[in-house]
């Protein structure tokens, strides 16, 4: 018997842009992705949790951010971010949605000035 997996909700790029433009306190914004990558392309207003270092955030992540509030998730093409929306939904998080696509096709869709790599 294997273990259920969580469904997570998703939200598109285009999605993303109008989050992005209300900048509501109201929506918790994670990325997920490597300080490396961090370095050459961001959006602004993402908390960096790099995956790598999940030992060294994962406990104290119920007191950083509230798991009533709408959360999401980014990395490079939303792999990553899926996993860590399904890691959320097994904390307790009940509004956690990956952003499909992630930063590349944020930058490839939306917003060009965002470096690809």
């Amino acid at each position: 018997m294997t273990a259920s997996v969580p469904k997570v909700l998703q939200i598109s790029v285009e999605e993303l842009r109008q989050v992005l433009a209300a900048n509501s306190p109201e929506v918790q914004l994670i990325d997920v992705r490597e300080p490396a990558e961090i370095s050459i392309a961001q959006l602004p207003g993402f908390q960096v949790f790099s995956l790598s270092e999940f030992d060294s955030w994962s406990e104290n992540i119920l007191t950083q951010f509230d798991p009533q509030k709408e959360t999401l998730v980014l990395c490079h093409h939303g792999v990553r971010s899926g996993q860590m929306c399904q890691w959320l939904v097994s904390q307790g998080f009940s509004q956690v949605k990956n952003i499909v696509g992630g930063i590349d096709a944020y930058s490839g869709l939306i917003d060009p000035s965002v470096p690809r790599y």
